[in-house]
């Protein structure tokens, strides 16, 4: 008997086996389960406390859009922006004065920054609205001259406090930035003949900007809050405004409440801007950047139509 014996099929035409597909499990995570039940819990009961609370919630839409309200907003806006221009000029020149190969320069700077540094800023502002038991009149001489009381206004008072003592934080951050700087790009621009101040100019403080202006976004929401503090010498910002309000209303709790909404709105305006901000000067340093808030929101709005661990077709 004669079998036939197919010499085009072999072994090496059967298709191989492939691997076993992996079925993962996900690891349950309990602890995270219960914290996340804990923290809703303990939310719902403090939402329900001051639900039964007597505090008239009313009036905070009453009074949120109330002129004076916005008068004070705007005047903390101003006073934020303007002791912030003060504390960035003064802190810039600051750390270029700590960096100074001049004792007398860098110790005049030291000195500065370990003062405003070390007194807090309530008392600074209580000081210079109270110097008049000091100097009875400031003489400029043909320029200026008025009893120190008529020359140290609220707001005047308030920009000194605010930006010197800003001034102080922002030379440590600007001398932080100035000194991340590598020392060879100096050596170079002198090696091409540029002055000192060139230097700073066209060469270090561009670069040093990647370091300085992220912290600095945080000074200026931090500043937002602190200008509160004026309302001790009777300039009527946002929180001096509201406790007015609150007085005359007979709502002072509620205003403390409407207060806190404006203050939170601000901030978190600010932090949106100084997100973005970050994310700008991270680009030289950061091969990826991360996804912005509205990119991730897009991404997971997406990826609910595609089928679990594939890719849609």
């Amino acid at each position: 008997m004669t079998v036939d014996i197919d010499k085009t099929a072999g072994p090496e035409d059967t298709p191989p086996a492939g691997p076993e597909a992996i079925k993962a499990i996900p690891v349950r995570h309990y602890g995270r389960y219960v914290s996340a039940v804990v923290a809703i819990a303990l939310l719902a009961s403090v939402i329900y406390a001051f639900s039964q609370g007597q505090i008239n919630w009313g009036a905070i839409p009453d009074y949120f859009f109330d002129q004076r309200v916005i008068d004070g907003v705007l005047k903390t806006l101003l006073l934020t922006f303007l002791s912030m221009v003060i504390g960035i000029g003064g802190g810039i020149l600051l750390a270029v004065m700590r960096l100074s190969k001049n004792p007398v320069t860098s110790s005049i700077a030291w000195f500065y920054i370990w003062f405003f540094r070390g007194t807090p800023v309530l008392v600074q502002l209580v000081v210079w609205f109270n110097l008049g038991l000091v100097f009875t009149y400031i003489n400029l001489g043909p320029i200026y001259k008025d009893y120190w009381s008529s020359f140290m206004t609220p707001l005047l008072t308030a920009l000194l406090g605010l930006g010197l003592n800003e001034a102080a934080y922002m030379a440590e951050i600007c001398r932080a930035g100035l000194l991340s700087v590598d020392e060879g790009q100096t050596e170079a621009s002198q090696a091409l003949g540029m002055s000192h101040s060139k230097t700073l100019r066209r060469i270090v403080i561009p670069q040093a900007m990647r370091v300085i202006v992220p912290p600095t976004g945080n000074e200026v929401i931090n500043m937002l809050k602190t200008t509160s503090l004026v309302a001790v010498i009777q300039y009527s910002e946002l929180f001096r405004v509201t406790q007015d309000i609150g007085q005359t209303s007979g709502a002072p709790v509620e205003m403390l409440f409407l207060a806190a909404a404006w203050y939170l709105l601000l901030t978190s305006v600010f932090s949106v801007g100084q997100y973005y901000l970050e994310r700008y000067y991270a680009r030289g340093s950061s091969r990826s950047l991360p996804d912005t808030p509205f990119q991730k929101i897009k991404s997971h709005v997406l990826s609910l139509g595609s089928p679990r661990g594939g890719v849609s077709s």
